[in-house]
């Protein structure tokens, strides 16, 4: 226990505390009906008659097991819809969790995503609870999607990623020695930079990053290392897919 206390304090100096539950409950599932029903209307309905020409690389180098943390890029409210699209259970097997603002987790729009794998997080303050589940969904050996931008830009330039990916997947990885967390890169870009009827779409997979290559050492610095590494394999892959895009280049450019 003393050994997740001292990964929450390095996580945010921060947490939320929330009076008198420090840890509250975390609601987060994958519905049994409503998941199956909303990968196939996606799958085979909603994805294919909206958009134009879908290209993905890279699905060879999925994992079917263990622990995974999908560190995209952001540039659409549609890439929690392609991500499944492209690596969900009808190509791996398995389902995705997505860790989402808290302004996304209001309403029947949050029945939804909870219901659908997601759970909230404040950006600003984030709770201890968080982490917990976190730390279960890789002990659980899920797949979870994590945006390490922190938000949706649609420049499609690779801006500056935030620590967090970085520190709870060390953390995973350090409370639970030999879980291989995976850390897989992936570039989402669109041919226009608000997504319409027609908009063409490559999404590039990495090779993934092993975590426990970066346990050695300081967890503060190796946390900075693990994202400098995440930020230059991203860069890559968008300059790769801008090479076929004109117009993503010349924004990339400007």
């Amino acid at each position: 226990m003393m050994k997740f206390l001292s990964a929450c304090t390095f996580y945010n100096k921060n947490l939320t505390n929330t009076g008198n539950t420090l840890v509250p409950e975390n609601t987060s599932r994958v519905s049994s009906w409503l998941v199956p029903i909303a990968y196939f209307l996606g799958r085979y309905f909603v994805i294919p008659a909206y958009f134009g020409n879908i290209k993905i690389t890279g699905q060879e180098y999925l994992p079917t097991d263990g622990p995974v943390i999908f560190a995209p890029t952001h540039r659409s409210r549609w890439d929690s819809l392609l991500l499944p699209y492209a690596a969900g259970r009808h190509v791996t097997g398995r389902d995705m969790r997505f860790m989402v603002t808290i302004n996304e987790c209001k309403g029947l729009q949050g029945w939804l995503v909870r219901h659908l794998g997601g759970f909230a997080v404040n950006i600003d303050r984030p709770a201890i609870a968080t982490l917990r589940h976190v730390l279960d969904l890789m002990q659980q050996k899920q797949m979870l999607v994590i945006y390490p931008e922190g938000g949706i830009f649609r420049d499609g330039k690779i801006h500056t990623l935030k620590p967090g990916i970085s520190r709870l997947a060390l953390t995973a990885e350090s409370n639970y020695p030999g879980l291989g967390i995976k850390i897989i890169p992936v570039a989402i870009q669109y041919s226009q930079p608000y997504p319409n009827w027609g908009t063409n779409i490559n999404i590039h997979i990495s090779e993934h990053i092993d975590v426990v290559n970066y346990l050695e050492g300081n967890l503060k610095s190796q946390a900075k290392k693990l994202t400098a590494d995440l930020t230059n394999e991203l860069q890559k892959l968008t300059y790769q897919q801008s090479e076929n895009n004109p117009h993503i280049l010349a924004e990339i450019r400007s």
